[in-house]
């Protein structure tokens, strides 16, 4: 797959920290309730944290209370890619950035939660970067 935002393993590298690096160029997963955004209310925008490509909005955020950032829908569909991931031996929905190809984490369907989609897009919160509003 082709992207905006194409580096070689060693250009990532040298901009990301090696969790970073992990989680967002080898899908990794980033340890459960150790994000600060998992319970962050501040208002903002969250932006990819390899490329600035702005995905969620904080008021589309909700507490899952599943360890990682949740929610319940992206900016808009094209800011995020959706690919089916079985590497665990069961079907999910891996997330990535659109622009650049960095694993997001994974949208899951039908949990029940009062959301407007009823999806959770649980996110490593090292994947991303908050953007506070201006005030």
């Amino acid at each position: 797959m082709s992207y905006k935002v194409e580096k070689t393993d060693a250009e990532w590298r040298a901009i990301l920290t090696p969790q970073e690096f992990h989680v967002l160029r080898e899908a990794g997963t980033e340890r459960p309730f150790s994000s600060a955004y998992e319970t962050d209310e501040t208002p903002g925008v969250y932006a990819c944290r390899a490329c600035g490509t702005e995905l969620f909005r904080s008021d589309t955020k909700f507490d899952a209370h599943c360890g990682w950032p949740a929610f319940w829908s992206p900016l808009a569909g094209d800011k995020v890619e959706l690919i089916e991931d079985t590497s665990l031996g069961m079907r999910r929905v891996e997330v990535r950035c659109a622009t650049c190809g960095s694993h997001l984490g994974h949208v899951f369907e039908g949990e029940g939660f009062p959301t407007p989609t009823d999806q959770r897009y649980c996110i490593n919160g090292v994947s991303l970067t908050l953007v506070p509003d201006a005030d």
